[in-house]
Formats: structure tokens, sequence, C-alpha cells
């Protein structure tokens, strides 16, 4: 009977805390972000103080999944990235608040973002306040990364482009590895340091649940536990061809998701 009623409680305390997600994203985008513009005049400082604001409000969102029982979260050692500068964050994707965890512990974190989410009504303020990077253009995305690096910030991307699906191998897109080639050889000459501004970051949630295969309501019998882990050694780049850069592109991508599938198990 008590599992009964707890796993009843964690669906309503679901559907609560999602509602709440919306709801705050609409009141950032119509009460908190116009009155940040009548004190900020400079763009890109009322980008930052955007960020800054979406950091606290998802970290307020992790702490209420919390306390509400839906989540146990193990972030102690992700935390570190919170210290880190201009650094290209690449992580697995196994759940719909991935993301959202990840800001909540990177305060000046920059992200690339599905296009339809600039239409999306309770997301579409947030992203554009915030400034995150559009996926709709390619050779856009590629110089708008690059800004975003040299500019200090932590650049997450999830290299399967999508949530995974259960039961199925990652598969990995290109996006990511064409980002840390492309963009990353342009901040340093240094491979050494280049590789520094690589962190990769795994994350288990266990039992499997927000999936992109299943319904948010879809809750397990038991609380999920839910747990970032950077890394510490990262897959290197290679030295940069400029005329085999394309398949230096296909190769590390390759390599990258072989990485994450043994670090993953």
């Amino acid at each position: 009977m008590l599992k009964t009623l707890n796993h009843l409680w964690r669906i309503l305390a679901t559907g609560f805390c999602f509602a709440c997600f919306g709801l705050g994203g609409l009141l950032l985008t119509l009460f908190v972000f116009p009155l940040q513009k009548l004190f900020i005049k400079d763009i890109t400082k009322q980008k930052q103080k955007a960020r800054t604001t979406v950091h606290y409000t998802f970290k307020f969102f992790i702490g209420l999944m919390a306390f509400t029982g839906i989540f146990s979260f193990d972030l102690k050692q992700a935390k570190q990235l919170a210290k880190k500068e201009g650094q290209l964050v690449l992580a697995n994707h196994p759940s719909l608040i991935d993301v959202v965890v990840l800001i909540s512990i990177i305060p000046n974190a920059d992200c690339v973002v599905k296009a339809h989410l600039f239409k999306n009504p309770f997301l579409k303020g947030v992203v554009k306040n915030t400034g995150y990077i559009s996926n709709a253009d390619p050779e856009g995305l590629l110089v708008d990364c690059e800004k975003s690096l040299s500019a200090g910030n932590n650049l997450i991307i999830f290299p399967e482009g999508t949530r995974s699906k259960v039961g199925q191998a990652l598969k990995f897109q290109r996006g990511a590895a064409n980002i840390a080639l492309r963009c990353l050889k342009h901040l340093s000459k240094n491979t050494e340091q280049i590789n520094n501004n690589i962190s990769t970051v795994i994350i288990r949630v266990v039992p499997s649940t927000l999936t992109k295969s299943e319904p948010w309501y879809k809750v397990p019998e038991h609380k999920a536990t839910f747990s970032a882990e950077l890394v510490s050694n990262s897959l290197s780049l290679p030295k940069v061809d400029k005329e085999n850069i394309s398949k230096q592109v296909r190769e590390y991508n390759q390599k990258l998701e072989t990485f994450f599938r043994e670090k993953l198990g």
C-alpha cells in the first residue's frame, strides 16, 4: 500500500514540478527579463544576467524535484564544472532534465538548443533572452560556438543530438566533433591547452525515466537517482590538419562515441 501511494505521489509531484517549470519560463519572460533590460542597457551584460537568472531558477527546480522525492541527485563530483571557464562540456543525454541539471551546476553556461524551442510558448523567451545558440544554421552555429567559448562561457553539447533510447547503443552525430576541432583550434595553437578546454560528463539515471520514448507520467516504481560524473581523462583531440579536417571530424566522432560507450559500461 505504501509503495503504491509513494508511486502515485511521485506521478503527481512530477506533474506539479513540470507545471512549475513551464510557469517559471513564462514569469521570467513576461516580468523578470524585461525588468532586467530596464536597468541593464548593454546587450552582452543582459544575456549574462539572464543566464545567471536561469542558472539559479534551474537550481531551484532541481531542489524542488529532490524535495518532492522525484529524484535523488548525486552531483558533488560534477560541481567542479562551476569553477571552469571556456570549456566545451560534452555529455550523454539519457533524460529530459540533463541540460537543466548541467545549467544548475554551471553559472556561466551556454548551450546549443533545438530550433523548435524558439517557438515553444514556455521556453522561447528563455532561449532568446539568454542568447542560447540555435542549431538551425550549421554554419552560423560554429561561429556562435566559437564566440561563446572565446567569451569564457562553458558550452554544453550533447553529441547524440537528442535523448538516448533505452536499450540502444549510443549513436553520436558529428556536431560536437565539428565544434571541438573547428572552434577550439582557433582559441589556442597548443594542442595540450585545447584538450584542457574539453570536459566530458557521464550522466546516469537509474532506474531509467524521462527518456525520449516515454511520457513524463510514466514514473518508475522506485525513486530514480540522477548522477553526473566529470571524467578526468577526457579523450584527446588530434592535431588539426586543415586539409583533412572532415576526415578528422569523422574519426574523432567515432572515438568520442566509443569513449562514452566504454565509460557507461
